[in-house]
């Protein structure tokens, strides 16, 4: 990320993470799917909320990143300045991952409680919002909504949780007319604080601020995807996400801990191919 002018560049690497730690391998055009993804979601979802994209077209950028065209092609983002809300927005549709142990667990996710009886990977009967902690360093945490409350202010939090379910809803929606489960999704909002504001800079929703949608939307980093043609309830789903990395990683004598192994030619390949068809059925055409 690089402050210009009055705008920021967000340029996407081909480099992967999971456990919270940089993997030592690249995926190649990773970097690209995520941001012309984000893209199409920035565009779709405007009129619901407005977001921090201002162009994706190197031409457009300021002057001194004229002569970065070709590495910025494709892969960055002249966006808006906000400040962050320290709070992630989760969406979720299904019962899987974090949820799902959560449920095992509790009967309920985040906090929320839930029928009896269901299963890994099942419908939830209507999305939740389960909010989570913005970790500076380490793994986010789950947090329920009192507790996201006691941070950015209940007033913000339910604007929040209101743009999460239909942002969900409506990147959802379009998914499946692809043959795409979205199962879960997170998130990210920021504030452009009216002019004149003295005070805290990412709580409480002030006269004359404006939310905004920033970060990255809708893609195989941020969502559960799951290929809706073989989705049976009742175990985990196959996915054109980063859950194939970590179901390799899962099957090593890793520890977690630094530093992290690189990938096996053949899962580089086959999650580049995962992400690039997520983002072809999605948008309805190959990666620009």
């Amino acid at each position: 990320m690089y402050e210009v002018g009055d705008h920021l560049l967000m340029v996407a690497t081909d480099r992967i993470s999971a456990y919270d730690l940089v993997l030592g391998s690249v995926i190649p055009d990773k970097g690209k799917v995520l941001t012309q993804l984000s893209a199409f979601w920035f565009r779709r979802t405007g009129d619901l909320v407005p977001n921090h994209m201002v162009s994706t077209d190197p031409d457009e950028y300021p002057d001194q990143c004229r002569p970065h065209a070709d590495l910025l092609r494709g892969r960055s983002m002249l966006v808006r300045k906000t400040y962050p809300i320290p709070v992630e927005c989760v969406a979720r549709g299904y019962l899987a991952g974090s949820g799902w142990a959560d449920y095992k667990r509790t009967g309920a996710v985040c906090g929320i409680s839930l029928p009896e009886g269901m299963t890994q990977s099942q419908r939830l009967p209507e999305p939740i919002f389960t909010p989570a902690t913005k970790a500076e360093t380490g793994h986010d945490e789950n947090i329920s909504a009192d507790e996201a409350a006691d941070i950015i202010g209940p007033r913000l939090l339910e604007q929040l949780r209101t743009l999460t379910i239909q942002l969900y809803s409506h990147g959802a929606a379009h998914a499946e007319t692809c043959g795409i489960i979205v199962a879960d999704t997170k998130f990210e909002f920021g504030l452009v604080r009216a002019p004149g504001f003295d005070g805290p800079t990412n709580a409480d929703l002030g006269e004359g601020d404006e939310v905004v949608l920033i970060d990255e939307v809708l893609t195989p980093d941020s969502s559960r995807f799951w290929p809706q043609d073989i989705y049976q309830a009742g175990a985990a789903q196959p996915s054109f996400d980063k859950q194939f990395v970590r179901d390799h990683l899962d099957e090593l004598a890793w520890n977690r801990q630094p530093p992290a192994p690189s990938l096996p030619d053949e899962v580089v390949r086959r999650t580049r191919e995962k992400y690039l068809e997520a983002y072809r059925l999605l948008a309805g055409h190959e990666l620009d």
